[in-house]
């Protein structure tokens, strides 16, 4: 039984799969006149994103976890600033 408070590569691999799957969502969902923001979210999160693989590769799964949030934080932030028009609750925290 894998302990709850420890970082797997397991874990990990579930959370790429949805930030991935997240930041794939967003650069489709742009809403017109805010693509600026869009792309400084968009650059953010893809470079946590690669941090995150980084750090995967170093088997520190710590920061890899750490950047993994941070990659997915930007992107929830942009949908909460009406960056991106996302509606999927199960992907990001939408109002």
């Amino acid at each position: 039984m894998e302990n709850k408070a420890t970082i797997t590569n397991k874990k990990l691999e579930k959370y790429f799969k949805i930030t991935s799957e997240a930041l794939k969502e967003v650069k489709k969902k742009i809403i017109k006149g805010k693509e600026k923001y869009a792309k400084e979210i968009i650059e953010m999160a893809e470079n946590y994103l690669s941090d995150a693989k980084h750090f995967q590769s170093k088997k520190d799964f710590v920061n890899s976890f750490a950047c993994l949030n941070y990659a997915h934080g930007w992107l929830d932030a942009g949908v909460r600033l009406d960056v991106f028009d996302v509606k999927d609750d199960k992907l990001f925290t939408v109002k």
